[in-house]
């Protein structure tokens, strides 16, 4: 948004879609309504660990909806294995608008950039306390979805076919009020005055406007008015304060069984059901506005910034419960599905509003198709621990 924040979008990525639908994914994508199972495989400890890694010292933690309990980092499976550097330039980009409590090992981390995965390994271990999150009542077992940044074409101006417009906040949007809804925004001539003129660009097909709508964030390809072309960012911006209501949950009430993968299937659908495009879209009364950020050539492999303030790390920043997981906190991630393996290193830097719960998180997947490929099938279970300061 400036943050990708799924604070505002929509719920959160493809994945988040349908795990609400079921997600969401703001943030998102999966087929059927989602559970939180146990883990699909259990993960043996690293067998690795030191014998001063295997004790855990006494002591839990009540972190707003969810508890921390102290384990030895041998609970961690797979901590000697992860390539840590490849999450260090995410820890560097949280030491940009770190927290009080991170804040003073910044220094530290900037100095270890250059280390070995075994130095940052043994610094983290002597610097920071592994604490499983659970929730309040003990549940230690979550759900993991997936987002990405889609890259769409678009005009200037409409015409073409070019017919759905993004737009820039509207002025009298304001604080947590509620505005228009979607219906209300298409309809109402009052609603349309206020938008007039906010126009940042205009898409080919409707779905793509959701789809940036639950992504709260994307990449635009512009044909400019002299012929040229270049590509801009899109950032949340604000919202119109109204629910999120998944537009998968809606097809699958209506019948409809195949809602994967999306978008495609639910293209698809469209086609053969023009007549009722606007009734899906209606669905959701959440509205998402943008505004425009120039791509430079130095930060072209970043992610759109977060709910913390900085630019996310494909496969190395997820979007979690800030009344869990504070921004900028460190945190080790496991989780076995069908769509991904996982065991590494991320960080705590986005949120969303489909994003709830002690042990819940969305996973930026990165930039264009082949993320959105991934992001359209994780749905799957999920532990976490949190890196903490000593």
């Amino acid at each position: 948004m400036a943050v990708f924040s799924r604070v505002g979008r929509a719920g959160g990525i493809i994945a988040s879609v349908l795990a609400l639908a079921s997600c969401a994914v703001s943030t998102p994508p999966p087929a059927g309504p989602p559970v939180e199972p146990p883990l699909a495989q259990a993960v043996e400890p690293a067998p690795s660990a030191p014998a001063s890694a295997r004790t855990a010292p006494p002591g839990n933690r009540v972190q707003g909806k969810s508890r921390w309990v102290a384990v030895p980092w041998s609970d961690l499976p797979g901590f000697d294995q992860d390539t840590l550097f490849e999450a260090w330039l995410a820890w560097l980009r949280s030491c940009e608008r770190p927290g009080p409590v991170f804040a003073p090992l910044c220094p530290e981390v900037r100095r270890l950039s250059i280390a070995s995965s075994q130095e940052q390994r043994a610094w983290i271990m002597s610097r920071l306390q592994a604490f499983r999150v659970e929730s309040l009542d003990g549940v230690a077992e979550g759900l993991l979805t997936s987002y990405f940044e889609p890259v769409l074409q678009a005009r200037r101006h409409s015409g073409g076919g070019y017919a759905v417009p993004l737009h820039r906040p509207p002025s009298g949007l304001s604080g947590r009020k509620p505005w228009f809804s979607r219906q209300d925004i298409e309809t109402l001539p009052e609603a349309r005055a206020s938008l007039k003129g906010r126009e940042i660009a205009w898409l080919e097909d409707p779905i793509d406007a959701m789809l940036l709508h639950i992504q709260g964030s994307g990449r635009l390809s512009i044909s400019e008015p002299d012929g040229s072309r270049k590509t801009v960012r899109v950032a949340f911006a604000g919202s119109n304060e109204q629910p999120y209501r998944s537009i998968n949950q809606w097809l699958l009430e209506q019948g409809v069984r195949k809602i994967n993968p999306w978008p495609e299937a639910t293209k698809a659908w469209a086609a053969q059901n023009p007549q009722r495009v606007q009734q899906l879209l209606w669905s959701n009364p959440r509205y998402i506005f943008f505004k425009e950020e120039p791509l430079a050539d130095a930060d072209a492999s970043a992610g759109p910034r977060g709910a913390q303030g900085v630019p996310l790390s494909a496969g190395r920043s997820i979007a979690v419960d800030r009344e869990s997981i504070p921004y900028g906190t460190p945190v080790w991630l496991a989780s076995s599905g069908p769509a991904v393996q996982l065991q590494k290193l991320v960080l705590a830097q986005d949120t969303g509003s489909a994003i709830v719960g002690a042990v819940r998180a969305d996973y930026f997947a990165g930039t264009g198709p082949q993320a959105g490929q991934l992001a359209s099938k994780v749905n799957q279970p999920l532990r976490l621990w949190v890196l903490w300061p000593k």
